[in-house]
């Protein structure tokens, strides 16, 4: 199946949804989004990856392997290396946030600069480090943000090969597309 655009209506109903995207590109919201539109489960991996004090969860993987058994649902795609292809084997949809850099940056820092700001809980009490954190910690989401920029598209092509009969993957360029398709996903007009 050739990689879809914002005006390219789906071959199906989606059942199971990922949405991929570097940190900050707006996966989380968009997941919401399509859970309302289409009355799908919904899991915030973030939320079940991260225990207290940023501490990796040991039931991360069953808990997510639980959640995909289930015949609907939407997630970010995310945490590959601890799930491998648990997700993208078993989605037959998937949303590619494929935001210019410039918006990703901007996005992922008005959003980290926002919750430690307001000191907003993230996941089971932890909260964004300190600002200065961006100069000391090779790791910190807006660093990780630039350096990853690339990784989903390489994950979306990979999925294409090899599921590519299976699996619809819809690429979204910028907030204007986002709106768009969503908007068409809540008029009934997205599905073929």
């Amino acid at each position: 199946m050739p990689l879809l655009t914002v005006a390219d209506p789906l071959p199906w109903v989606p059942r199971r949804v990922l949405v991929a995207g570097t940190s900050g590109a707006g996966k989380t919201t968009l997941c919401a989004a399509i859970a309302a539109a289409l009355g799908l489960p919904r899991v915030e991996l973030d939320a079940l990856h991260h225990g207290p004090d940023w501490v990796p969860r040991p039931s991360f993987a069953a808990e997510v392997a639980a959640f995909t058994q289930q015949p609907r649902w939407v997630t970010e795609w995310q945490y590959s290396d601890k799930l491998g292809d648990l997700l993208s084997g078993s989605a037959d949809t998937v949303v590619w946030l494929d935001h210019p850099r410039p918006l990703i940056m901007w996005q992922v820092t008005r959003r980290t600069v926002r919750r430690r700001w307001r000191r907003e809980e993230l996941w089971n009490g932890n909260t964004e480090g300190p600002l200065h954190t961006l100069f000391t910690d090779p790791e910190h989401v807006i660093r990780w943000a630039w350096r990853t920029h690339r990784k989903p598209g390489l994950r979306v092509a990979a999925v294409l090969e090899q599921r590519g009969e299976h699996v619809a993957v819809v690429r979204l360029r910028g907030r204007a597309q986002v709106r768009r398709w969503l908007r068409r996903l809540d008029e009934g007009t997205l599905l073929g």
